[in-house]
Formats: structure tokens, C-alpha cells, sequence
């Protein structure tokens, strides 16, 4: 009975090792197409239904395999191996040479399904010598599904954060093949000659296949990676948030989250002296500011420049981001030391959620430097909901400005983040400005005061002058530039054909991602 007992085990524990790789193979994939492709809600929802579905697929096939389970069992996890190893290798590759790498992405996540579906009935039927029907099928998906949670917790917590897309996938290959060993070991018995041989030839080429490929991973993923970008990787790393990543073309430098610019070192101040200086010339005494983003510290940067300024309250989700803004030498060029002012205190938390837990801070000023709204979860933070909360964080006649996008690319979108401020109590103004190295870009500027009607705080920011503060770009001349935007409707979307973007009704991020971005 003991050993009966043990080869039940066995196949137990396959089935949760297996449910484990299996799922976050399906993350892996879920994480890439959201890199590469974008919009992660629906990248993750396609990919994960897929899996599903094919592993619907895969049960129904097993019916066909009548004879030699285990030896079935053993080339299935052979082949789970080394396509969950390779994923990764795969994608950056394909994405390097050519532009169908979304279509492998799903593919691989269906046959990662498929393949899964196909084993958990073949250890079923394997199972029921050691126990009757009502404990094996129930053992066997409990033991999958606690795999799965496993699985879960080991990619938010390790294998993303730690290992990376790099890596992560190579420990999941390993997983499934010393499954296979394991299996192989105690069953062997229950094979014939021939089949021990060719078991033996091939789980000594994967693991061969295994091993080449996990040393010279890093080095082809380098170069799938560079491929993408035109200018030399000097940084890189992928957070349990985003991916970071800086270039370089001589002495200056790029940098991009999730393969999308962030700021351009030979232009940046054209974005954030906008993002800056009209609201704190603006403000008669702005001694307490919050910043939500802007990791990078050049906003903060900016800032120091203003002697009344006595405490900068930073939120930024992502700590490796505001660590490079510390620390790297690159950016501490470019953000002169800013990160490590003494009147800088950073929160990593979500925006949202810390403007709802914070009851006792205030501000004269909120500068929202915050990535733009491709998906919802960062539509959330140009809400209704998100700018009420901004609204009751500031003092009386508080200012804030957010970055908006391009109002050329993304006009929709634009004028979508101006209603919903307009939403939240807001009086607004939109300002925009020729970046050389993003295009037109925009930000919308808000006052809590009420009595301030929008042609006057329009003529105010016109009047700036910024001869008190020492500025690369920004003058009363660029001011008349970037506050007109000319009579006409240019580009002949009326705001009514534009919904306020609220939580449950996340339009945002749908204007967003149906813009003009063909043309940037």
C-alpha cells in the first residue's frame, strides 16, 4: 500500500509543479504582449481566456491518447519545458525581425493551454490504480489549483521583480523537466526497452537544450531588446511595475518605461518647464507641493529653483524608478541631484490610493507628471474621482497641472482630460507645445478658484514674465504660444462628442488608444 501511496504522490506533486509553471508561463506571455503590444487589460484577458480555452481544447483531446500514458505524460512535459523556457528568447527575437510577434505570443499561450489540458486527464488515468474515482479527480485539480495560487504569488513577488522576463521563464522550463525526471524515475518500470532509451535521448538533449539556452538568454535578449530602441542600452531592468530602460546617443540620453518616452535629455526642459513654471508663477506663495510621478526628478528639479518652496511630497508607484532617479549618474546629471534634496520627501505608493488614505497634507500646488492613459488602471488616475481627490488635497486657490498628451495624436483624450477636470470643479486652461523629440504634446492647468473665470486665468498665464527664476525655454512669448491653439476647431472634434472619464465609465483610455499614433 505504501507504494502505491508514494506513486500517487508522485503524480500529485507533477500536477501542482505543472500547475505552477503553467501559470505563470501564461503571466510571462500576459507581461510581453503588454510590453510589446500594449493595453494590458485586454492583453492579459485574451491571454488568459485563450489558455483557458485551450485547455478545454487539450481535455477533449485526451481521449485519443489510449495507450502509453506516462511515456505521453513524460513527451508533454518535455515540450511544456522547453516552449516556457524559450517564450521569452522567442518574442524579443521575433519582435527584433519581424512584426509578428503578437500573433506568437498568442499562439504560444494557446499551446501552453493546450498542452496542460492534454496532461491533467492523462494523470487522472494514471492515478486511478492507486485511488477510486471521487479522491483522484478531486486530489488531482485541488493539487493543480494550489499550484496555480503558487504560481501566482512567485511571479508578483519573485519572479518578476527578481528574476525578470529574462530568467523567470527558464526556471519554469526547469521545473517541468525535472517533473518529467521524477516521473520518469518512478515509473520506469511501466515501460518497455525501447521506450526507456529514446526517454533517456531525449530528456538528456533537452536538458542540454535547457542549459545552453538559460546561458546565453541574457545575451540574445540584450539584443532583441536593443533592436527595438536606436540608440545604445545603457540601462535596463524590468520592475515589478514597468520596464526602465535609458539610452544613449553621445552625450545625450532617452528615457522610456514600457518602450515608451519618457523625456529626451536634449529637449526635456521643453516639457517640464511647461509642466512647471506657469503654475508656480502662478501661485503667490507656493511653499508645499505634491508631485504625483516624475521618478525621474526632473520636475523636481524645477521646483528647487523657488525659494518658498519648503516641502516636495513625491508619489511614485515605482521604487526602482525613483531609485534611479537617486542614484543613476545619468540622471543625476540631467535632474542636477534633485532626488536627494532634504525637502524631498517620496511615497512609493499608487497616486490613488495615497491621496485617499492621506487625511492631514495640503498643498498650494499638484503637478501630475504621471504616465499617459493607455490603459485603465492608469485612466484611474485621470478620473473624475482621481481630480475630486486632488481638489480636497489642495488649499484655497490651489493649482494643479497634469500632463495630457498629445492634443494632435490623442486629441480625444486630450479633450477628455480637460472636461473631466472641468468634471471635478476645476476652471481650466489646456496649454501645448512642439517637443522635438515627442511632437506636439500637452497639458491641461486648473485653479479650485471659482471666481476665476477661464479667459482670465487664460490672460494671467499670458502675463507671466519669469524673470524671477532662471529658465532654458520658457517665456512670456512661448506663453502666448503655448496657451493658443487658434479659433477654428483644427482637428473637428466638438467636446460634446467627448464623455467626462470616470471609474466606472473608463472612457479615456479607449480615446486614447484609437488616436492618431500612426502618425507619431
Amino acid at each position: 500500500m505504501e507504494y502505491l501511496k508514494n506513486n500517487s504522490f508522485i503524480l500529485k506533486s507533477a500536477i501542482f509543479a505543472t500547475g505552477f509553471a503553467g501559470i505563470v508561463a501564461e503571466y510571462v506571455l500576459s507581461t510581453l504582449a503588454t510590453y510589446f503590444i500594449g493595453n494590458s487589460v485586454f492583453q492579459w484577458t485574451m491571454i488568459v481566456s485563450l489558455m483557458l480555452f485551450c485547455m478545454g481544447l487539450g481535455s477533449r483531446l485526451s481521449k485519443r491518447f489510449t495507450k502509453n500514458l506516462i511515456r505521453n505524460f513524460l513527451l508533454l512535459e518535455l515540450a511544456l519545458s522547453l516552449i516556457v523556457a524559450f517564450s521569452s528568447v522567442l518574442v524579443y527575437t521575433l519582435a527584433a525581425v519581424s512584426s509578428y510577434y503578437d500573433a506568437v505570443i498568442y499562439f504560444l499561450s494557446m499551446l501552453v493551454g493546450l498542452l496542460i489540458g492534454l496532461e491533467i486527464p492523462l494523470v487522472v488515468r494514471i492515478n486511478k490504480e492507486y485511488e477510486d474515482l471521487k479522491t483522484n479527480i478531486s486530489s488531482i485539480l485541488e493539487k493543480d489549483y494550489y499550484g496555480s495560487l503558487l504560481g501566482g504569488v512567485f511571479f508578483a513577488f519573485i519572479g518578476l521583480p527578481i528574476l525578470g522576463l529574462t530568467y523567470t521563464p527558464f526556471i519554469l522550463g526547469f521545473i517541468n523537466f525535472f517533473v518529467a525526471c521524477l516521473v520518469f524515475y518512478r515509473f520506469k518500470g511501466k515501460m518497455i526497452k525501447n521506450q526507456l532509451k529514446s526517454m533517456l535521448a531525449m530528456i538528456s538533449i533537452v536538458l542540454i537544450t535547457l542549459i545552453m539556452g538559460m546561458s546565453f538568454t541574457d545575451t540574445i535578449i540584450t539584443w532583441g531588446e536593443q533592436k527595438k530602441y536606436k540608440d545604445k542600452i545603457v540601462y535596463s531592468t524590468q520592475s515589478k511595475y514597468q520596464k526602465i530602460v535609458l539610452t544613449e546617443w553621445k552625450d545625450e540620453h532617452w528615457l522610456y518605461l514600457n518602450g515608451n518616452l519618457q523625456f529626451c535629455s536634449i529637449d526635456e526642459e521643453m516639457y517640464h518647464e511647461p509642466l512647471v513654471h506657469p503654475i508656480m508663477q502662478l501661485h503667490p506663495n507656493p511653499q508645499k507641493i505634491l508631485i504625483l510621478g516624475g521618478g525621474d526628478g526632473c520636475a523636481v528639479r524645477e521646483l528647487l529653483k523657488y525659494p518658498s518652496v519648503d516641502k516636495i511630497d513625491m508619489v511614485d508607484l515605482d521604487p526602482n524608478m525613483t531609485e534611479l532617479g537617486k542614484k543613476s549618474p545619468i540622471l543625476i546629471n540631467i535632474n542636477e541631484g534633485s532626488m536627494n534634496s532634504e525637502k524631498l520627501k517620496i511615497y512609493n505608493k499608487d497616486a490613488y490610493v495615497h491621496l485617499e488614505q492621506d487625511n492631514q497634507s495640503f498643498y498650494d500646488v499638484i503637478i501630475i507628471d504621471l504616465p499617459d492613459p493607455r490603459s485603465v488602471e492608469l485612466g484611474r488616475l485621470y478620473s473624475h474621482e482621481f481630480y475630486t481627490l486632488c481638489k480636497r488635497k489642495l488649499r484655497p486657490h490651489g493649482l494643479i497641472i497634469t500632463q495630457s498628451g498629445s492634443p494632435y495624436f490623442a486629441t480625444k483624450a486630450f479633450q477628455c482630460i480637460d472636461l473631466t477636470m472641468q468634471s471635478a470643479g476645476f476652471t481650466t486652461v489646456p496649454m501645448h507645445n512642439q517637443i522635438i523629440s515627442m511632437g506636439e504634446w500637452g497639458w491641461i492647468i486648473g485653479t479650485k478658484n471659482k471666481d476665476v473665470s477661464k479667459e482670465k486665468f487664460k490672460q494671467k498665464l499670458r502675463n507671466l514674465q519669469f524673470s524671477s527664476v532662471s529658465t532654458k525655454w520658457i517665456n512670456k512669448e512661448a506663453m502666448l504660444l503655448i496657451t493658443s491653439f487658434g479659433k477654428k476647431d483644427f482637428f473637428n472634434i466638438g467636446t460634446n462628442k467627448v464623455e467626462v472619464n470616470k471609474i466606472q465609465n473608463p472612457v479615456l483610455y479607449q480615446y486614447y488608444l484609437k488616436g492618431n499614433w500612426d502618425l507619431y
